[in-house]
């Protein structure tokens, strides 16, 4: 792609982290890709620069109005040595789609994906190679233009920065985790921003996460915000449900972000002639299906996550089992698959990945 880049190097490179320390979230490589937007230029001035604060006016529609929406994707350094992105354009897709919701403009995908490829190329050393872990990447767009008046922010910042991870509920292994059924506080409305990724939805979950984990649990089960009756999505995943032969997961409808592991499972079903269904699904339902056996397994995707299997619900004063509390096979495979593609342990007959030439 032919985008003029400048790149400006770190004169004080840190110290790498050791694979066992990553966590997720807790450093940051040395580097970041940044480029702004004005009515009157347009985007322009992409540049790798050092790590670094940003520079805001205290009156920064973002600080005051909540726009700001990021994505989470990873480069995954394979076993052959070679870096891959995961199905970045739905990265892009999904982005620009948030952007319209909150009225921003947004990059072109050539500059988003070659702010990515940039970002990981300068980093490179970054990208830790042991099973599990990977660099993950954080692009950002935000309202940087000073000013009070409730409307769409006219100037724009968008940025890239970068995070080598290990297992997002802090083991780099697949294992179960156990989820609170929310059945006070809700994450999105019908109109609202609930498909947006949107800094202000996950603001709005933290009360309800914070209880969940003080209870014990590692997420909570988000329910509509009307009935509170059928099922959305869980804190930072998608769900699914094995009933009897089939899976089944909510249908995208406006309150549920479109994850791109969502949609890659989905296909992953489609291409092994797994019964899946999109479609509402209630938690009496669930509990039935629980009842009478027939729930064989629950387990959230996400980008940060991957597959993460459900070994328990916590249900008003109620812990129902699934599975024993054991990682099920069908979450198991979809793991195994799909993290094989990502490492390049296997095929990508789907042209999923994208390969960072260095």
């Amino acid at each position: 792609m032919d985008i003029e880049i400048a790149i400006e190097k770190t004169d004080n490179p840190k110290p790498l982290p050791s694979d066992e320390s990553f966590g997720f979230g807790k450093y940051f490589t040395d580097h970041m890709f940044i480029t702004e937007y004005s009515k009157l230029l347009g985007w322009h001035a992409p540049r790798i620069v050092p790590y670094q604060n940003l520079r805001l006016d205290p009156g920064a529609a973002v600080l005051h109005y909540g726009q700001a929406i990021f994505e989470g994707m990873k480069a995954f350094r394979g076993t052959d040595g070679k870096i891959r992105l995961f199905r970045p354009e739905m990265n892009w897709k999904r982005m620009k789609e948030s952007a319209e919701r909150l009225c921003l403009e947004f990059v072109d995908l050539p500059v988003f994906i070659e702010s990515l490829l940039r970002l990981v190329r300068t980093d490179v050393h970054w990208v830790p190679s042991k099973a599990g872990t990977a660099l993950y990447l954080r692009p950002t767009l935000i309202g940087s233009e000073a000013f009070l008046g409730v409307r769409a922010a006219e100037n724009l910042m968008y940025y890239v920065i970068a995070s080598p991870v290990g297992g997002y509920y802090g083991s780099n292994a697949i294992e179960p985790v156990k989820i609170w059924v929310e059945r006070k506080y809700s994450r999105a409305a019908p109109g609202g921003m609930g498909a947006a990724k949107a800094g202000g939805n996950y603001a709005a979950s933290l009360k309800a996460a914070s209880e969940a984990k003080k209870r014990g649990f590692a997420q909570v089960l988000w329910l509509d915000a009307s009935k509170k009756e059928y099922v959305e999505e869980v804190g930072t995943m998608n769900v699914f449900f094995k009933i009897g032969d089939t899976v089944i997961t909510p249908p995208l409808g406006g309150t549920i972000l479109p994850g791109i592991t969502r949609d890659s499972v989905i296909q992953l079903l489609r291409e092994s002639k797994t019964p899946i269904e999109e479609r509402p699904i209630s938690l009496s339902e669930i509990l039935e299906a629980h009842k009478t056996g027939d729930l064989k397994e629950v387990f959230g995707t996400g980008t940060a996550a991957s597959i993460s299997p459900v070994g328990a619900f916590g249900v008003n004063d109620e812990l129902i089992s699934i599975n024993g509390g054991k990682v099920g096979t069908l979450s198991s495979e979809l793991y195994q698959t799909l993290t094989d593609i990502q490492y390049g342990r296997r095929p990508d007959p789907l042209g999923w990945t994208m390969e960072v030439s260095l």
